[in-house]
């Protein structure tokens, strides 16, 4: 005995798209915003006030030790000439000076010729002296 073959219906096309799965990935999505939103710091950024910004730079003072050892001194506030030193009278004028303004820092340049040894020492004269801000000065490498 034979079976009988039932013919199959065709199926018919969907016209419709089941947008629920794509609802609850949005949905899960969201929670996870929520939830990490707050705990994310966001960068801080330090603005310059009024007051600081309009405010000239300090013009240092600049200490030259020459390859034969002597100190010379220019004051570039008062865009004078460079004139030679004694160490007392080097710590005398620098003491004088940052006692009306503390805030002018002391700029040491040295000759390539001169020992490191030299500037120590006169680095080492100004702290004991108790000046302030003091640095060294050097030129950039040109390319």
């Amino acid at each position: 005995m034979s079976t009988p073959i039932r013919k199959r219906r065709p199926r018919r096309a969907m016209n419709q798209i089941n947008v629920v799965p794509y609802i609850d990935v949005m949905l899960v999505l969201l929670v996870i915003f929520m939830v990490t939103a707050p705990l994310t710091n966001p960068g801080q950024i330090e603005l310059p006030s009024v007051g600081q910004s309009l405010t000239a730079p300090v013009l240092p003072i600049e200490v030259t030790i020459r390859a034969d050892r002597t100190l010379a001194l220019r004051d570039r506030a008062r865009a004078g000439p460079e004139r030679e030193l004694s160490r007392a009278e080097l710590v005398k004028f620098i003491q004088t000076v940052q006692s009306s303004a503390p805030e002018r820092p002391v700029v040491i340049a040295a000759d390539k010729a001169v020992r490191y040894e030299a500037v120590l020492d006169v680095m080492d004269l100004l702290q004991q002296n108790q000046v302030k801000r003091v640095g060294l000065l050097a030129r950039p490498r040109t390319q």
